[in-house]
Order: structure tokens, then C-alpha cells, then sequence
């Protein structure tokens, strides 16, 4: 049965099948074997997805961006329905139409129908919910089936990136497996060998799983309200003694998900009533001038960018000239760490939990394999390692190493 595996992210999506007995990634967008979790529908024509969409939104065309699709799996926002030009759609038919154009792509670039799939997961769509892990994975299915799959199955995601690292063993190890992605952060303890890869049942060599809802969107979130959202009136007084302007919308326009939930009438309304109680009114203009430009997302693109420039550099500055002459944000690597100080130290908590689970000590831990975009923020990566210090450091492939695994997994399934 033809069959790939798809690794559906919260910022980027691989789709891949076995040729010639080794994993590989279609091109889903011109040469790239990734690509952006994101769908634009324009007012006239059809929703464009991935860097085209991105672009589109960029070049000033009439629509609306939809972004971190994955992150409203598991909530109740999966059954919210927005306006999408003459469209009103809920969220969960959003990304079966994402998912439905990535297989098609798929397929073309490797010359062939897929009828079954390995599904990507983390280990929890949401924390302490076992409900709306149950639900998140039953959506996913669904949405699988109207994209054409008839064969449907999950694995979750670091064991798929431990299925690709184990390819290049030559000797038996026990890894831990951290994949810190878009939106969650995801850990395994695995024993894996190249003898052990070759098997099919691979319950017994799973030695601990863990994850918690983490990832890449948060630090967006909390970068976004520490450095942009002061600027256009979040965290400044009212006239009442003691009461800051109200919060909610910033949080709103600081959250992927939630950007296009601002763009409407009531909100203007809101505004112009937390105008009269500002104590600076012209930072309350500042936001409406965002809401009534639609630049949510512009800026949510903005500090993306702003934090991945902070791995490799000391200071960034954000030209924010589209909402007001030389209004600029200045923030150093220094204000990122202690801005999401917490999200980075709940991250490396998990390795000590991790450790629990399987009985190990730090010393047990052969290497530890980093995939996920997340693990290239400095502070981030520091937490994770600190709690095993004498563990060989093995660098996966940042945006493939997931779906190769479920490549490899797909495979062994179907094949």
C-alpha cells in the first residue's frame, strides 16, 4: 500500500515516503522539502499555502493569513468558525484544506497516490488533558480521511526523530530524543541499535515518553508582550487609581492563533471605550492603528524573526514604521532569556522527569539528539543539556528529522 509519512507542525510540515529503502522528503514548495504551516485566502481566488501565503500576506494582497493551525488542536477554538471572504469556515476545516494540498503536492513530487499515513503527534496536544489529547488526535484523523487517506495512524513525534537518528548507529545506545518544536516540547528515552531497527515491535525499547504544550509560538508570545505590546498601550495606567489598561486583546494580537479574532467591529468599540480611561491615549491609537491595517500578523512575523536573529546575534532592533514614524523596539539576547525565562526552565524540568520515568540516572544517557527550531534559542538549549552534562550532543536535522522517522515508520506499517 503506498504510504508516507507527514509530519503536520505547528510552523512547518514535511511529507515523506521510502525510496530505494531510505527516507525522503517530497518538495512541497519549489526546491524546499518544507513547508510553512500557514494558508492565505485571498478575497478573489483560491487559499494559497506555505511561503506563497507568507508572500502574499507580505505584498499588501487583500485577505486574511492563518498561521499555527496546529496550535488550536485540542482547544475549543477547533470549532470556532471565522469569515473568510464570502467563506465561513471553522478551524478544523482550515487545515484539512492545508493537509488536503499538502498531499497533493506529495504526490506529485514523488510520482504516486498515497493511501495510508503515519500521523505525527506530540506526546500531549494539551497539558493535564487527557480528554483533549483524545479529541486533538480524533480531529487529526478526521481531517486525514477528507485529505483522501484511507489508512490512518499516529506515532508520536520524538519517537519518529529517534527512528531516523537510529539509522546511523553503529553500536547500541540509550538516547534522549528532544523535539522542541512550534508548539510543544516532546522527550523520549529510547535504547536503539541498529539490530533493534530492524524490528517492527518497539514498545520494550521505549524506556520513557513526555511532553509538555511549549514551544516556539509561546516564546513569540511572551517576546511580543514584553517588547511590542507596551508600545501600543498593553501594561500602561488608566485614570482609575490602580487599573492598568485591559489585557485581553494584547494577549490576542501576541498570539498566532488569535490574531484574526481582533478584526472586527466590537473590538473597535472596545478600544474607543479604553481610550477614555488612558492615561496615554496615544498608545491606545497606536493599536487601533494595528487593527485597523490588519498588521497583527506582520508583526507577529516580525519577532519570529527577531528571536531566530538572537541565536546568532547579541541585539535586534524592530522597525515598527508601519504603525509609526521611527517607532523602533531595541531588545538584547540578554532581555529574550530573562523575558521567557520560565517556558525555557519548564522546558529542561522535563529531562529530570524524563529521567524518573525510566529509572536512569544523568550518567545512563548515551547522547541526546535536538531537532526542533526551538532548540537553537541559547537559553533554551542550556536547560536541556545542563541536566546531562556528560551526554554526547547529536545535532538532527532541525525541520526533517520527524518526518523522516515517520517515513521509516510509514514504512514498516504499510509496506
Amino acid at each position: 500500500m503506498p504510504a508516507c509519512g507527514l509530519d503536520f507542525g505547528t510552523s512547518n510540515t514535511t511529507l515523506g515516503t521510502m525510496i530505494t529503502g531510505a527516507p525522503r522528503l517530497a518538495a512541497l514548495e519549489g526546491a524546499h522539502v518544507t513547508i510553512p504551516s500557514a494558508i492565505f485566502f485571498g478575497w478573489s481566488g483560491e487559499p494559497v499555502i506555505g511561503r506563497a501565503a507568507m508572500a502574499a500576506y507580505a505584498e499588501g494582497t487583500s485577505g486574511r493569513l492563518m498561521r499555527s493551525l496546529k496550535s488550536v488542536l485540542g482547544t475549543s477554538l477547533a470549532e470556532e468558525a471565522t469569515q473568510l471572504g464570502r467563506r465561513r469556515l471553522r478551524f478544523h476545516e482550515v487545515i484539512s484544506l492545508f493537509v488536503s494540498q499538502v498531499k497533493a503536492r506529495g504526490e506529485a513530487a514523488h510520482g504516486m497516490s498515497f493511501d495510508a499515513v503515519v500521523h505525527g503527534r506530540p506526546v500531549h496536544f494539551v497539558d493535564n488533558n487527557p480528554d483533549g489529547d483524545r479529541k486533538a488526535e480524533d480531529m487529526l484523523r478526521i481531517i486525514a480521511r477528507e485529505a483522501g487517506f484511507r489508512e490512518i495512524s499516529f506515532q508520536y513525534e520524538p519517537i519518529a526523530a529517534a527512528l531516523d537518528y537510529e539509522r546511523t548507529l553503529k553500536r547500541e545506545e540509550i538516547a534522549l530524543i528532544a523535539d522542541i518544536g512550534g508548539g510543544t516540547s516532546d522527550f523520549s528515552i529510547v535504547r536503539l541499535s541498529s539490530k533493534r531497527h530492524k524490528k517492527t515491535e518497539r514498545a520494550d525499547d521505549i524506556l520513557a515518553n513526555d511532553g509538555i504544550r511549549v514551544g516556539g509560538v509561546d516564546f513569540d508570545r511572551i517576546l511580543s508582550l514584553a517588547r511590542i505590546m507596551p508600545l501600543l498601550g498593553f501594561g500602561s495606567p488608566t485614570t482609575r487609581a490602580g487599573r492598568d489598561v485591559p489585557g485581553g486583546h494584547y494577549h490576542d494580537l501576541a498570539t498566532w492563533a488569535n490574531i484574526n479574532r481582533l478584526y472586527n467591529d466590537k473590538t473597535r468599540r472596545d478600544l474607543r471605550d479604553i481610550r477614555r480611561d488612558a492615561v496615554q491615549p496615544e498608545l491606545i491609537d497606536r493599536m487601533a492603528h494595528v487593527l485597523d491595517r490588519e498588521l497583527g500578523h506582520t508583526l507577529a512575523v516580525l519577532i519570529e524573526e527577531a528571536k531566530i536573529n538572537l541565536s546568532q546575534q547579541d541585539k535586534v532592533s524592530i522597525d515598527l514604521g508601519m504603525v509609526e514614524d521611527d517607532l523602533v523596539s531595541a531588545f538584547s539576547q540578554d532581555d529574550f532569556a530573562q523575558d521567557t525565562a520560565r517556558p525555557a526552565l519548564r522546558i529542561g524540568e522535563r529531562i529530570a522527569h524524563c529521567l524518573t520515568m525510566a529509572g536512569l540516572k544523568e550518567g545512563d544517557i548515551s547522547s541526546l539528539f535536538l531537532t526542533g527550531g526551538t532548540t537553537r534559542i541559547a537559553h533554551v538549549r542550556h536547560e536541556i543539556t545542563r541536566h546531562l552534562p556528560d551526554a554526547r550532543i547529536v545535532e538532527g536535522d532541525t525541520f526533517g528529522a520527524v518526518g523522516a522517522g515517520l517515513t521509516i515508520e510509514a514504512a514498516r506499517r504499510y509496506g
